[in-house]
């Protein structure tokens, strides 16, 4: 059951909405399911010998506002308060008398009229579908005075979670007050009306974190914001320094014409200056320290710095797992901030799931344990270096190792999943969830090609070579012999990375047994996969299979390991090809 509050000026245009037919004709059937004292006329329900909906429209609003006339100057300018509260899909039809007790209830919570009170507020409750309510008050009480309104969202959304648990409704995620500000019902009709997929506020927080991602400095953030084709206006103190800003998007004005300003706080609570700043703090160490693109230099930008990210993203999850809460909520941050400039720059195949996953994931960023800032460098590092490698291709090596980026995020999404469980966070485990699924579509899309001629490469083996290299598999995974579907795994891409892996001078038994220690695999939806990556990443092997194919003659694979053991090379790798141009594109605006 959720609830939607929001403020308004005035009652009768309202009640003409409440009533009339709705934006699509989705209205049905309008009328009270309760009131302040039981008796309110009801203009959808008239019963009186000569009916005029118009009439008993007017009396209503005159009942409502009686006690705000009253008040005079001293009635609040945003006298009408609206909560609309709807039941989650699933959930079975209840009552008007149900409706009734729903909205009683919370009248009561929020203080708008508290049981037995006989000064409060006057309130209606009017249903016109099946799946929801609205409530409308007029804040002045009997007594003339205001109510007092202090966290009424907060106050509404902890009854409504008692009211799902009595009543034996879907249970709903409680919040903990650090979830981004929702739209208002007002900004969801003009996106609708204006022909946008979303509303101006969520188009404006997915790009002010866009521009946040990998950041150096404050003059950078703010040229971001303006290249990406935001309007953006900075308050400044007599003293010439920034106090906070405020976008809004080309032409997005009010009745008046103007342009609506959304500060960054409005947006979301980690984007106001002051949290900004904090997460720019260490820029300057982060310049210093920012560890170099891993791969050779002949690899495109795009593909250099995706393979090094993912080895920070690994080591990200290992701080999930064992590192303390503040190290981890920064890891989280970190991993936000990834996953945007990831989102920003990834080929078109894969940029909606990519762009759903980081919105989701934003969710997960924010908590009541405090993040230490100082331990996001190397996330940071890593967002930063994508953001200025531009985009990706969805071919050769920048598709693969955008697969091998992304085979280690959804495990990255689900350490923090597991992480915030553990502490109760349940909203944001849920988002972290929702990243992982988003992240595991867009990882199929990008590693179909390579793990297809990876599969390929490794029936192409010899008999006597693909049997070694899969009792060196089983023996490793004794528990991961099948998926979670019964069906046995499929071990031919494995077989030939290790097979190249081998020819690049590695023990491949001794690197298997490293890409396993790594860290866990129950939570991997194909384990081979994962494993893939990770020996890719680790023997410096092409994320593009073509560029390391291992042919089956006998005598190109040798069968001998190397006796100075992994990460040791006693032959040259095959010549690779010329790796896919750098396009040098701008990440997309939005």
């Amino acid at each position: 059951m959720v609830p939607d509050i929001g403020r308004g000026s005035r009652t009768h245009g309202l009640l003409v909405y409440l009533y009339g037919p709705g934006r699509r004709e989705e209205h049905t059937d309008a009328h009270l399911v309760g009131s302040w004292d039981g008796f309110a006329p009801d203009p959808g329900r008239d019963t009186s010998p000569d009916p005029d909906p118009k009439v008993t429209l007017a009396r209503l609003t005159a009942a409502l506002d009686l006690r705000v006339k009253q008040a005079g100057d001293r009635a609040p300018a945003q006298h009408v308060w609206h909560c609309s509260v709807r039941t989650a899909p699933g959930d079975r039809r209840l009552s008007d008398e149900e409706w009734n007790a729903v909205a009683q209830r919370i009248v009561h919570a929020t203080g708008i009229a508290p049981d037995g009170d006989p000064d409060g507020c006057r309130w209606i409750a009017v249903r016109h579908a099946e799946d929801h309510v609205h409530i409308v008050a007029t804040l002045v009480r009997g007594d003339l005075r205001n109510p007092r309104l202090n966290y009424d969202f907060n106050k509404a959304q902890a009854e409504c979670r008692r009211i799902e648990k009595e009543m034996g409704l879907r249970r709903l995620n409680a919040g903990d007050g650090t979830a981004a500000k929702n739209p208002t019902s007002a900004e969801k009709f003009k996106a609708e009306r204006t022909g946008r997929p979303e509303t101006s506020r969520e188009t404006l927080r997915e790009a002010v974190r866009q521009a946040l991602a990998g950041a150096d400095d404050e003059k950078e953030f703010f040229t971001r914001l303006h290249d990406a084709g935001l309007r953006v206006k900075v308050r400044h103190a007599p003293s010439g320094d920034a106090l906070g800003y405020n976008v809004a998007l080309p032409g997005d004005r009010n009745r008046h014409g103007e342009p609506v300003w959304y500060p960054g706080s409005k947006l979301a609570p980690d984007l106001s200056l002051p949290k900004i700043r904090l997460r720019l703090a260490d820029s300057t160490a982060l310049r210093t320290t920012a560890p170099a693109a891993s791969g050779r230099a002949d690899r495109s930008a795009p593909a250099r710095e995706r393979r090094s990210a993912t080895g920070i993203a690994e080591r990200a999850a290992v701080l999930l797992d064992h590192g303390d809460d503040g190290e981890a909520a920064a890891q989280l941050v970190g991993v936000g901030e990834l996953l945007d400039a990831v989102a920003q720059t990834s080929p078109a195949a894969t940029r909606t799931e990519l762009a759903a996953a980081a919105r989701n994931f934003e969710r997960a960023t924010r908590s009541h344990v405090q993040a230490e800032r100082a331990d996001t460098r190397a996330l940071r590092s890593a967002a930063r270096g994508i953001v200025r490698a531009g985009g990706a291709l969805g071919r050769g090596e920048d598709g693969g190792t955008t697969a091998m980026l992304l085979s280690t995020l959804v495990l990255v999404t689900l350490a923090a999943a597991h992480w915030h469980s553990a502490r109760g966070h349940a909203q944001q485990a849920h988002a972290s969830h929702q990243a992982a699924e988003h992240l595991r579509t867009a990882y199929r899309q990008a590693a179909t090609t390579p793990m297809r001629t990876l599969h390929d490469q490794g029936r192409a083996l010899p008999d006597t070579q693909r049997r070694r290299y899969e009792t060196t598999i089983r023996a490793a995974l004794p528990d991961h012999g099948v998926r979670g579907d019964g069906v046995p795994a499929k071990t031919d891409a494995l077989a030939a990375t290790l097979a190249q892996a081998e020819q690049a001078g590695h023990d491949p038994e001794a690197l298997l047994r490293q890409a396993i220690d790594m860290r866990e695999l129950d939570t991997a939806a194909d384990v081979t996969d994962v494993l893939v990556w990770r020996l890719r990443r680790l023997a410096q092997l092409p994320a593009h299979p073509h560029e390391a194919a291992c042919r089956p003659q006998a005598d190109t694979c040798p069968t001998k390991t190397s006796a100075r053991g992994t990460g040791q090379r006693n032959a040259p790798a095959a010549a690779p090809r010329p790796a896919a141009s750098d396009p040098r594109s701008r990440p997309p605006r939005r």
